[in-house]
């Protein structure tokens, strides 16, 4: 075999070639059939038609050193510079494709061991792919330098990259987050027509509150004010605003981060003059009896903000509370115990024509969502009612009721552990 130039430079001359064996057509089936047997063929790309009638099979780089053709196939080793992708190569998943990508990359130092360092999944936001915590430890990676991120971010058609870490212990639930590949990490995503916008190396964006944005989004709030005690970058404010029609809106949040990323967020989606941000710890919040409803979207518990949210609610007629709680859910045998809960107004969306709530449940071992109401989740919703009645009643000097309209599984947050929202209805038993 003799080596010839790269073909197609003029075309292309910023990809990296590939390696192929051109020969002639009426040997072109002999010699694919050679390379399929001896596992030498890359399969990621087109046989394609080279200069002098001769047909090009493209070979794994890594394998170059194997090859041992039969004098009676003559070819030469060129390089493609515009290989065009195989049927099979099309029809890859962002995954497969990375891998094969990577693959090619280390050529014959690939591994096991960095085949289990691949991630298969990530999360996007328009041009920047956020890696998992987890993804790429492996040291071989290290000595790749630059061109690593630039492979994964061309395997995935992206332009930036940054990879998450542990949230940090700072009370603000700060992301820690690398950014890998791009000059910053302002992103923008919309969710249920709503556009956010935040950096991912600053603030938190979490996709699995998504069932709770939507059912926000779909609460009878026409005409009322609000009080988000932890706004963050919007997450439920904007939904509140945009959907659910509230009048005005009192956003708190005590991360500047978060506090840049919500006032753009109520510029971008033009409800900025409905809201006020108030920046600062909202425990030290001096709004007083303003609410018709609170949210209180803080987990793993947001208890400290109870006081705060019985001091801003109306006192003359009260409203309701969206109270967000982990709650330990130990296994539960089947059938799970049914439980009845108050409704708003009406049979609840997803009931049954009893008001029986269709919640989480286990089946088979397996947590699920959209199952009944667990006796744990009961428990925990009336003894929050109760404080919450008791709260009242100390800052008001006068008897309160308070009733359950309903819980909200959002997600499975850890194992046997659930974020609940509870729909608290406060209500004053003395006249206005």
């Amino acid at each position: 075999m003799v080596m010839s130039p790269v073909l197609g430079m003029e075309a292309r001359d910023v990809s990296i070639p590939v390696p192929a064996l051109a020969t002639e057509p009426r040997l072109a089936q002999r010699l694919r059939e050679h390379l399929e047997e001896e596992q030498l063929l890359d399969g990621r790309y087109r046989l394609q038609e080279v200069p002098g009638g001769r047909v090009a099979l493209p070979v794994l780089e890594e394998k170059l050193d194997q090859l041992q053709l039969p004098q009676e196939m003559p070819c030469e080793l060129v390089r493609i510079q515009d290989p065009v992708p195989s049927r099979a190569a099309r029809r890859q998943t962002p995954a497969q494709k990375l891998r094969d990508e990577l693959r090619w990359l280390l050529g014959e130092s690939w591994s096991e061991e960095l085949e289990r360092d691949v991630p298969h999944a990530w999360q996007r936001h328009g041009d920047l792919v956020l890696l998992s915590e987890d993804s790429f430890r492996a040291a071989p990676w290290q000595k790749l330098g630059p061109v690593l991120w630039e492979t994964v971010a061309s395997a995935l058609g992206a332009r930036r990259l940054a990879r998450r870490g542990r949230v940090l212990p700072d009370g603000m639930r700060s992301p820690s987050v690398t950014l890998l590949l791009g000059q910053d990490g302002w992103v923008e995503h919309v969710d249920n027509g709503i556009r956010y916008t935040f950096d991912v190396t600053k603030c938190m964006f979490s996709p699995g509150n998504i069932t709770e944005k939507l059912r926000v989004a779909s609460l009878p709030c026409s005409g009322e004010v609000l009080v988000d005690l932890y706004a963050g970058i919007g997450y439920f404010t904007l939904p509140y605003l945009i959907h659910a029609a509230a009048a005005f809106v009192h956003a708190c949040e005590w991360n500047g981060h978060a506090v840049e990323a919500l006032q753009r967020n109520l510029a971008l989606n033009g409800v900025q003059d409905r809201c006020r941000v108030h920046h600062g710890d909202s425990r030290q919040l001096e709004l007083r009896d303003v609410a018709d409803r609170v949210n209180l979207g803080l987990i793993p518990s947001s208890e400290e903000g109870w006081p705060v949210a019985c001091r801003v609610l109306k006192k003359g007629t009260g409203g309701v509370l969206h109270i967000h709680h982990n709650v330990e859910t130990p296994p539960a045998p089947a059938p799970t115990q049914t439980l009845v809960l108050w409704a708003e107004t009406g049979s609840p969306e997803g009931a049954g024509s009893d008001g029986e709530m269709q919640r989480p449940t286990e089946d088979g071992g397996k947590e699920t969502l959209g199952a009944r109401i667990r006796p744990e989740w009961q428990r925990w919703a009336e003894a929050t009612a109760s404080r919450i009645r008791g709260l009242l009643a100390e800052l008001h000097g006068q008897p309160w009721r308070t009733s359950i309209l309903h819980i909200e599984a959002v997600k499975s947050y850890a194992p046997h552990v659930h974020h609940l929202v509870l729909d608290l209805e406060c209500r004053p038993t003395f006249p206005a």
